[in-house]
């Protein structure tokens, strides 16, 4: 699944449920997948993933981790929240053409989802056609 046409990029968000509370709560399982899924898709680390420690606010966060590892075509992240057996994932990237089912399936795997919430976003639609007026007008 991608969308057409020229853009900036391509944003798939993930909520998935029922996970393995175990793997959620895996501070080197979260690392190997920000860096697994960017090395699966084809993208360029620009550092090393952080990972950090969420912890509950008393409110509806029971706390976990949050993961982030900035790439060049932009960021994947996570956060984990293994007492409600839920994660939240965002992939961006300026890459089009992402293979989103492949998104799915890895987060599916990886963490033991049995649900998933998933949504494709298309940015920067006016982004190329934006920069073809600013080329035109510094000729």
């Amino acid at each position: 699944m991608s969308a057409m046409g020229a853009h900036f990029g391509e944003h798939v968000t993930i909520d998935g449920y029922d996970g393995d509370p175990a793997k959620l709560n895996d501070k080197e399982l979260i690392a190997s997948c920000l860096v697994g899924l960017c090395d699966m898709l084809k993208m360029h680390p620009l550092c090393e993933p952080s990972i950090v420690s969420a912890p509950d606010n008393q409110l509806k966060d029971p706390g976990g981790w949050s993961g982030f590892l900035i790439i060049a075509e932009s960021h994947i992240s996570l956060h984990t929240f293994p007492k409600r057996r839920f994660i939240s994932a965002d992939v961006y990237t300026c890459q089009n053409g992402i293979d989103v089912d492949v998104v799915i399936e890895y987060f599916q795997r990886a963490f033991a989802l049995q649900e998933i919430e998933t949504h494709f976003i298309v940015r920067g639609t006016h982004y190329l056609r934006e920069a073809r007026c600013l080329e035109k007008s510094s000729a």
